[in-house]
């Protein structure tokens, strides 16, 4: 266990290499000045036809709505054979992981980012000691801001028997993970490259397994995403909404998206990649404050695809309401800052993946963040009709509005709870029924969190909202 010297010259191209090679990709910019045009225009056109003539200008607006919530209802649809089906994951069989002798292992480099992580860093350290990959072949990277004492004494303090070496980050703007983990990957050793979070438990074979299939797969595979679930699905009931959100996304809905050709927007943590790849395509963009989903995009345009691996990594369900939304909005907001930036060219962008991979690129990425902060208003209008059927709705939802609208709450609801169904059932945990029951309440969450980002994206864009960890302890009352 050593400690990395900080080098100036190393921290600039931890901040700016994305910038000066690929800087029509970069996120330092949240608009580019023809993106700024459109919406400034857009802006104008909406305002003075809400002077002008308030009603029909609603009424367009309502249908430009109703056109996005129907484009998405049918991405949706053509998926679903895909997400009811038997996922498909790339499978490596423990006993073909556990044979494989050092000979046919590569260096792999595990890079941790950490940050104020000193009450759990210990833990972090005993599971990755029980990674099961020789010695010699495994460089451990602890990524430490500089100014974090806290977490850096911690881990010298921890009892563990993994080898690992710290990297000191200097402080500086903007502090982010991607800055943090384009430093470390500058000493990085490994041909594979793989990422874990403070608070995860990896599959101690999942080294091997990514290893394995990497082996297999050609050369246009770079990245292998692992499936994510939680160790604390049962602390209260706001950690039942997340398992069953991260059992849907990781076991149905990516493993769908990367079968139908569309870029998949990878997880901040346990995905493997190849190095080559990852410094072809520029490393992580240290302004984006969802570099996993970014590089995912970033990938794809560049001729490389993911897989989802086979292997499960623990994470710590987030137990707190507030945590929980800053950390839900610091998404939604990175999924809006990747849409943005990946569409400053939009001809472009269609040429790079496709038709088919662009119009999937624009509805995972692009309307995820947009339904969840449109949802309150449609959901508000629907109730108030019910309740008092005010004249002034009916006139702003014609039929050509009302029916497809009808159509995608209808349909839309049934395929959100019916996934739910699916998942809990194929993954046999009848524990979390309640919770795909109760779901239009954490539905209701997320749009609390898209109304946070949408703010943030406009007065703090580069902010990254430190998520608390070790809060997975036992509490009195459950949270709703």
């Amino acid at each position: 266990m050593f400690e990395r010297e900080r080098v100036p010259d190393r921290l600039a191209w931890s901040i700016n290499a994305l910038r000066i090679r690929y800087p029509h990709m970069s996120a330092s910019r949240v608009l580019s000045s023809v993106q700024a045009r459109v919406f400034a225009i857009a802006a104008a056109v909406i305002l003075v036809g809400l002077l002008v003539a308030p009603v029909p200008m609603l009424i367009v607006l309502n249908g430009l709505v109703a056109l996005a919530y129907t484009v998405v209802l049918i991405h949706n649809l053509i998926l679903w054979p895909k997400i009811v089906g038997d996922p498909k994951l790339v499978r490596i069989a423990d006993h073909e992981a556990k044979a494989l002798s050092w000979v046919d292992l590569p260096m792999y480099t595990v890079l941790v980012a950490a940050y104020h992580e000193h009450e759990v860093i210990g833990e972090t350290l005993q599971a990755l000691a029980r990674i099961d990959y020789p010695a010699s072949l495994l460089d451990v990277k602890l990524i430490l801001e500089a100014d974090d004492q806290k977490t850096r004494a911690a881990a010298l303090a921890a009892r563990s028997s993994l080898e690992f070496e710290i990297v000191l980050v200097p402080p500086s703007s903007p502090r982010t993970k991607p800055k943090a983990l384009n430093y470390g990957l500058a000493t990085a050793r490994g041909e594979l490259i793989t990422i874990y979070d403070a608070e995860d438990r990896p599959d101690p074979l999942q080294l091997r397994k990514a290893a394995l299939a990497f082996k297999r797969a050609d050369g246009q595979v770079a990245c292998l995403q692992a499936r994510l679930e939680y160790h604390n699905p049962h602390q209260n009931r706001l950690t039942r909404w997340f398992a069953v959100e991260y059992l849907a996304w990781f076991s149905r809905w990516l493993p769908a998206i990367a079968e139908r050709g569309t870029p998949v927007p990878l997880g901040g943590t346990s995905m493997h990649i190849r190095r080559s790849a990852l410094q072809f395509v520029g490393g992580w963009d240290a302004h984006n404050v969802t570099e996993d989903c970014d590089l995912g995009i970033r990938l794809y345009r560049m001729g490389f695809r993911t897989r989802i691996l086979d292997s499960i990594t623990y994470e710590e369900a987030n137990s707190d309401f507030v945590n929980w939304v800053k950390q839900r909005s610091r998404w939604y907001k990175g999924f809006a800052q990747t849409w943005l930036v990946h569409m400053r060219q939009p001809l472009r962008l269609r040429r790079e993946l496709g038709t088919s991979a662009f119009l999937g690129f624009n509805i995972v990425t692009g309307a995820t963040t947009l339904v969840a902060l449109l949802n309150p208003v449609f959901w508000v209008s629907t109730i108030l009709w019910f309740l008092i059927r005010p004249d002034l709705i009916q006139t702003l939802y014609p039929g050509w509005i009302y029916f497809p609208g009808i159509i995608c709450i209808v349909l839309g609801n049934f395929f959100a709870y019916y996934a739910g169904l699916i998942t809990i059932r194929a993954s046999n945990r009848p524990d979390l029924l309640s919770a795909v029951l109760l779901y239009p309440i954490y539905w209701a969450m997320m749009s609390v969190g898209a109304v946070r980002a949408f703010l943030q994206l406009i007065i703090a864009p580069f902010f990254w909202e430190k998520t608390a960890h070790g809060l997975d302890r036992p509490v009195a009352n459950e949270v709703i």
